[in-house]
């Protein structure tokens, strides 16, 4: 399986299982600098979550066997948009390198 594959279909189980409000690729595998041995960097944002650590423990055991290694960050869509212009968080690469992979239409 290729990376790009593998990456959509990881984005397809979250969507489907989750339904987040959004789903950001960022790091490597966003710039097209990955090498083979890189993880995946995915943002999966909500509306509301009660408990961002406990939905990224949910979403990494609905990723078990996606075939790359992954790093998963839950937030809110408010929170992204509240700290995406500050630089050394999260949010920031997310925002400025980041491509939205999966969007929930209204």
């Amino acid at each position: 399986m290729t990376a790009q594959a593998a990456i959509d279909e990881m984005v397809d189980r979250i969507a489907r299982k989750f339904a987040p409000e959004k789903i950001i690729l960022f790091g490597s595998q966003a710039r097209g600098d990955a090498r083979p041995d890189s993880d995946v960097d995915l943002m999966v944002l909500f509306r509301e979550v009660e408990d961002p650590r406990a939905r990224a423990v949910e979403i990494y055991a609905a990723l078990t066997h996606a075939g790359l290694p992954k790093d998963i960050l839950v937030s809110t869509t408010a929170r992204f948009e509240r700290y995406k212009n500050v630089v050394n968080t999260v949010y920031w690469p997310a925002a400025r390198e980041g491509k939205v992979v999966y969007e929930r239409s209204a």
